[in-house]
Formats: structure tokens, sequence, C-alpha cells
């Protein structure tokens, strides 16, 4: 995983300085302000230069003179200010000798002249000598020009800062994220009052009451999800700091001469080119959450929900203030309106944010979890079309260098993907439909391939109809195939009904299927290092928490033996079957296993056990013996016979089954989540770790009862782990 980040980074770094020789070159606006003020000053008040003669600033020895005089009053008489009056030249293919400056001054005083002085004076008939411009206004009009260019430098500054605030975020969570595994010893002594309040009342528990893992809804139709309480406050900080900064140091001075003579006009300016750079600044982060192979996971050890819901809420703080800065910008053009938005930058910012628009509405939860391939296509595309007018609003302005780390993100995270397909290669897969509910999946991988406990991996069944698609699934090492990893996909909607309606028919209800894998993603998590290890599943999300204790149970030397639980929650019996050899290799492990059947009534697809279990003979004869006995009952139908020997034969399958399973203990009903975390701890000899994946309710309970008993009287550290992540 470590050199898979590495190489993202190196690549990034490589890529980004050849792109970034592109487009206009970036450079700070604060030393401009000298020379603008001071022709502006000129222009307002005094003609010496045709406006339509691009040339005469340069050349016109009265304006050079006029300039200069400016310049040296205001205090910008340095090299490094009178440089941006030098380049403008340039850019009109004009070069000034190096000693004009010093010339202009020597010709002003000659021959400069004021208002006051040139009969029936008029501002808008050229002159032909330098003028003396009106002295006490200049402060003001440096003044104007110092905040106006100021305010980009500031905005850097600020998006600087708000990217800051991630990187301390990240930093931190990293820390407290590695020191679980750098410093095992350590971390489980960490429980003093104040710890225990952070993590009980911060880190671990949902941001409201239970729920953080079940979908909330407002007026119906839209829904959400409201991220744990450590992301809300991360969040919330978030919104906060951005507010602040692009709101702070805004204030410009009354008569602003720069936007005709309005301070109004020129805040509403400000703000405009604040949020523009600002939201500007988030674009590389928010390609960057949004990546699978992103390597700050590897730096946070945070999973990739938690990145989403940071990509989600970055994007629309960006959208957000790239609406003010669209609108404030349509409303200071005025009478120009129709004029500047023919232009190239202008209408392709308007592209851009409507896309970003369309971005927002699509999203939403309601139409992704319904739609979820038809959503994935559209923000792909709106996504590029967002980029490609960022591209073209900002490739002139010279802030183009900020799109080209977001394309560089983008591409370099889809070239790993292709990367990791390729390598995987594209094997046949046996695809087998279980107890009508479940596809098993065996996948023969390559020898270099490194199965990551807990981990998962993005499949593609390559069908003529759904090849494109990708769906993440945790996996397994096969019981009996080193070769293979195995998936078991939950029957859906989308893909696994398509192939679930291909092996309804199917002889023996499986087929061969070519298949692409990008993976493995993910991390094991450092429950490893506690004392006891609690893994709970719910339905199909056993394979995960599987993979992950067999790997502790593997791993553990003697002298390291922890207490290693392992709960799975099913609805019915015939959950065991599609998993049925890797029950039976717990057998021989010290993993203490529970299974709760919580509607133990229900034998439906029981029969199907009749092909796993070794003790049909003994199932047989008991099936022949209630045959007989019904038999002789002459008063019921056949039918009832017929009844009671098919309950009579799934109830021995039953039985049977529990006995070739004698190392999983059975229980029948729901498990009480509120009895079962406190009882854990009380049970164990020091730390303890929960991990679980399953039904979105029973993940919520569990963070529950672990935050409630952080805090626990003999003050063992008490960890949460989820595996489930809900991406759509």
């Amino acid at each position: 995983m470590w050199s898979k980040s590495l190489f993202q980074l190196l690549l990034l770094v490589q890529i980004v300085p050849y792109v970034a020789a592109y487009g206009t070159p970036f450079a700070f606006k604060l030393s401009k302000r000298y020379y603008s003020g001071c022709s502006l000053q000129i222009k307002n008040e005094v003609t010496i230069c045709s406006p339509r003669n691009s040339t005469c600033t340069c050349t016109n020895p009265n304006y050079l003179a006029t300039l200069a005089s400016c310049l040296e009053f205001a205090g910008g008489a340095s090299k490094e200010n009178i440089k941006p009056f030098i380049d403008s030249c340039k850019e009109n293919n004009i070069t000034l000798p190096s000693d004009w400056f010093a010339n202009a001054i020597l010709y002003y005083n000659e021959n400069a002249r004021s208002a006051s002085t040139i009969p029936n004076f008029n501002q808008s008939k050229k002159i032909d000598y330098p003028f003396v411009l009106n002295k006490s206004m200049t402060p003001l009009y440096q003044e104007s020009y110092r905040r106006f260019f100021g305010n980009y430098d500031h905005s850097l500054y600020y998006g600087a800062g708000l990217l800051g605030f991630w990187l301390a975020v990240m930093v931190l969570g990293g820390i407290a994220n590695w020191s679980k595994i750098l410093f095992p010893s350590f971390t489980k002594k960490l429980t003093s009052p104040v710890v225990n309040c952070w993590r009980k009342h911060v880190t671990m528990p949902a941001t409201f009451g239970k729920k953080k893992m079940q979908d909330q809804t407002f007026l119906r139709y839209f829904g959400f999800l409201i991220p744990s309480r450590f992301e809300s406050l991360v969040i919330a900080l978030f919104y906060g700091a951005t507010i602040l900064c692009n709101a702070h140091n805004m204030e410009a001075i009354e008569g602003d001469p720069v936007f005709y003579f309005s301070k109004y006009k020129a805040e509403l300016r400000y703000v405009a080119d604040r949020t523009g750079i600002t939201a500007t600044m988030f674009m590389p982060l928010i390609f960057l959450f949004a990546g699978r192979n992103n390597f700050l996971q590897w730096l946070t050890r945070w999973n990739y929900s938690t990145f989403l819901a940071y990509h989600r809420h970055t994007s629309r703080v960006m959208f957000i203030l790239i609406v003010i800065h669209a609108a404030l910008f349509s409303y200071l053009a005025g009478e120009y309106y129709s004029s500047s938005v023919m232009k190239p930058y202008f209408y392709w910012g308007i592209i851009a944010t409507i896309a970003g628009g369309l971005i927002m509405i699509q999203a939403m939860l309601f139409l992704r979890r319904r739609w979820y391939e038809i959503f994935l296509l559209l923000h792909i595309a709106l996504a590029v079309l967002w980029v490609v007018g960022a591209w073209y609003h900002l490739v002139e302005m010279g802030y183009i260098q900020m799109v080209y780390p977001a394309v560089a993100v983008w591409a370099i995270d889809r070239v790993v993907r292709v990367a990791r397909l390729v390598s995987f290669g594209f094997p046949n897969a046996d695809v087998t439909l279980l107890s009508d509910e479940t596809l098993k999946v065996v996948i023969p991988k390559p020898s270099y391939w490194r199965s990551i406990p807990g981990g998962h991996a993005f499949i593609h069944f390559l069908k003529p109809t759904y090849f494109w698609q990708s769906h993440p699934f945790t996996f397994t090492d096969a019981v009996d195939k080193k070769d293979c990893i195995v998936l078991f996909c939950k029957v859906k909607g989308g893909i696994t009904h398509s192939l679930y309606q291909l092996l309804v028919t199917a002889p023996g209800r499986t087929c061969k299927i070519r298949v692409g894998v990008e993976g493995p993603y993910g991390e094991a998590t450092p429950a490893r290092y506690a004392d006891t290890a609690v893994f709970i599943a719910g339905g199909n999300g056993i394979p995960g928490i599987y993979s992950e204790i067999m790997d502790i149970d593997k791993r553990s030397t003697q002298k390291e033996r922890r207490s290693l639980k392992l709960i799975w929650v099913v609805r019915e019996w015939r959950s065991l079957y599609w998993f049925y050899e890797e029950l039976m290799s717990l057998k021989n492990t010290s993993i203490e296993t529970t299974i709760y059947v919580t509607q133990p009534s229900c034998h439906d697809y029981v029969e199907n056990f009749a092909y796993k279990l070794t003790a049909m003979d003994e199932i047989s004869e008991k099936s022949a013996d209630c045959c007989e006995k019904q038999s002789s009952i002459k008063e019921v139908t056949k039918l009832e016979e017929s009844s009671c020997e098919e309950k009579s034969n799934k109830h021995s399958i039953i039985e049977s089954t529990k006995r070739e399973l004698s190392h999983i203990s059975f229980k029948e009903g729901r498990p009480d989540i509120a009895e079962i975390v406190p009882q854990e701890i009380c049970e164990s000899n020091g730390s303890v770790a929960f991990v679980t994946c399953g039904h979105s309710v029973m993940v919520d309970q569990i963070r529950y009862y672990c935050s409630e008993n952080v805090d626990n009287k003999e003050r063992k550290r008490v960890d949460f782990y989820e595996q489930v992540q809900v991406w759509a």
C-alpha cells in the first residue's frame, strides 16, 4: 500500500511542473498598484494619449514624464514597482531604455504644467506637455488599488489557509490512527477521563442519537446521510473557516475611484474575486477526496466513505462560492453584460457553473440510490464539463495552474485504476447462485496479488450490457483454493439482478463469466492489537469480517494469543449454506463463533444443505422413520404425510448442520447489542475492539453502545471500527 501511494505522489510531482508551463503565468498583483493607480489618475485628469493608441503610453515623452512623477510621489519608483509598466510595454513589443525613468523625471521638472496654468483647460482635450496631477488625489488612487490588488493576493493566502485547515485535520487524524498501530501498548493506556470524554462525545458517536449509517429523509424525496460527530465537527469548522476567509479584510474606501467612485461596487468586486479564487483552490482537493487511489487514505487511515463525506461538503462549498462569484460579476457587468457574455472566458464560466448546478441536483441521495449507474455516468460527464469550463475561464487570467493539479489527480487515478485491472488480468470466474439470495464468485488471482484482510475490490462482469460497470465487494481467500478469491454478492437490483436472471435458468445455477478485478482497496483495522477483538457481521457483511478475523488468528502466536470472537447475524438458515466451507474452516481455530438466526422457523432452501453435509445417511434414516410413523395413521391424508415428511426432513437437516458445525454456538432470535457490548468489555482481560459490517441499523447500534461504554468502570480501552462503507 505504501509503495502504491508513493508512486502516485511521485507521478503527481513529475506531471504538474510540465503542464504548469501552459497559459498566462501566475503573478502576485500587489506590485502593480503603483503603476495602475497612476495610470488611472492620469486617465481621469488629463488626455495625453488617444485611447485607441496602444503604444502611446510607452513612447510619448509627456506621458512617460507624467507617469514617472506620479510613481515617484507615490513611493513606487523602485525597480520592482516599475516592472509592471515595463512588462506592459514589452507586450506591445516596446523595450524602454534603462535610463528612461531618470530622463522622464528630468523632462517633467523642466516642462510640466498644472491645470491652473493651462488656459481653458479641458480634461478631454489632448495636451503636448507633462501634466501635474492633483497630488491630494494620488493617495486615494494608490490606496484604492492597494486594496483591490491586495485582495487578489489575500485571496490566495486565505485559500491556502483553508487547504492548510484540511492538512492539519488530516495530520491529526493520521497521528491518532497510526498511533494505534505503531504504539498499541501506549494507546491502550489512553483511558483517562479527558480522553474518554473526547472519544465518547466527539470521535466515536453519530452526530445525533444513534443514526449514522441509516438514511435520513426530509420532505420524502430529500434523503441524506449524517456523518459521524467528529466528521460533522470538521465540516462545521470548515464552513465557518470558509465564511471567515471570504468575509475578512474586504472593506473598500469611500469614493473608490477604481469602481466609479463607489465603495459598494468595490466591495462587491472584492467578494466576487475572493470567492472565485478560493473556490478554484479547492478543485484539486475535491478530486483527490473522490478518487479510489487516494494516497491520503493511507496517510490518514480514514476509510473511503469518510473522504466521500468530505468530498461532498467541499464540493458544495465550492459551488456556493462559484454561484456568488458568478452572480456578482453578472451584476457588476451591468449594461456591458451582453457584450461580456460573448467573450470566451465569460460564457465558459457560465457553462461550468451550470454543470456544477446539475451535479448538485443529480447527486441527491434519492436519485443516486435509485439510478446509480445513470448518476455515475452523468456525474463524470458533468465533472468533465466543469473542468473544461474552468480551464477556458481561467487560462488567460493567471490561475490556470490551479486547474492542472485537479486534472493531474483525476488522470493519475484513472491510470492507476486501468493498471490495476490489466495487472490482475481478466480471468474466467465461477459464478453460482446459492440459496436464491447470494451470488458466489470464485476468481483465480495472480500469484503476486496480495489480499487485504477486510479489504474490498471493484468487479467488472464482462458482459456486453454491463461490462463498463464496476461494483465494490468485500472478499476472502478461497478455503479450498489458495490461488482464488471469493466474493459473496447479495442479489439486489441492477447488475446482481441481471446475473440472477442469467443463473436461475443455467444448469446447476452456475456458469463461467469473464471478470476484471480492480483492487484490493482498504486496510485491515487495528483490532488485531486489542486484547479482545469482537467481530460482528450481519448477512452478507460476513466475508470481510471473516477474512480479517481469520488473518488475526493465523498471525497470532501462542504467546500473544488474544481472545477472538465472531458473531454473525442471519435472517434464515439458508444463509449458512453459501458460507458453509468458511464456517467449517473455523473449526481448527481459536475463534469463538456465535450465529444468530432471527427467523428460525423459515426453512426455505434448507434442503440444499444435503449437498454439504457428511451425515446424510442419518438424515435419510430419520426421514424413513417419520414416513413409517405417518403411514400408520390412516386418518391423515397423503398431502399431510408429504408435508410432515418434508418438515421433519428439513428439521433433521438443520439439526445435522448444527452437529457438523458443533464448534459454533447457534442462537435463535435477534442479538441484544445493548447487552453484548458491556458483557464483552466485562469479560475481556484488557482492551476491546469491536469491528462490524452489516445492516445499517445494527452497525449504528454497535457504534452507540460502544461509545456509551467508553468510560467503563474497569477503564478498559474500547474501540469501534466499521467495515461497511455507505458510498451511494
